[in-house]
């Protein structure tokens, strides 16, 4: 019986349409290209933004929708700029961060976009 070899997923788009050429595994959905040899599992969780960017601790992200603020009547504005962003795992909001005028609150990731 002959064992089937499967390539590996995109790193970028996550298709499983991969294959091998020069020494470099190449995705045909996205046309990303990544050394097959070197590719890297990451053991924790991925929080992507409303585009589908992937975040990470310490990045900047704009806020894309007017968002409430529970018991108070103040919210955060679309456009405000949020800095030094901390990837939370528990819970719902999956963006721990501090906004001007606002303090520290949680977000999350399908209301902010990588900027």
């Amino acid at each position: 019986m002959e064992e089937r070899i499967e390539e590996p997923q995109c790193p970028e788009c996550e298709s499983k349409h991969t294959y091998e050429a020069a020494g470099m595994t190449i995705c045909v959905m996205c046309a990303h290209e990544w050394d097959g040899q070197e590719v890297k599992k990451e053991a924790g969780f991925v929080v992507k933004d409303s585009n589908g960017v992937v975040l990470a601790n310490g990045d900047t992200v704009m806020v894309i929708k007017d968002l409430r603020i529970k018991g108070t009547p103040n919210s955060v504005k679309v456009g405000t700029k949020v800095k030094n962003i901390r990837l939370n795992e528990e819970g719902d909001h999956n963006i721990d961060c501090k906004i001007d005028g606002i303090g520290a609150m949680g977000l999350k990731s399908e209301f902010v976009k990588k900027i």
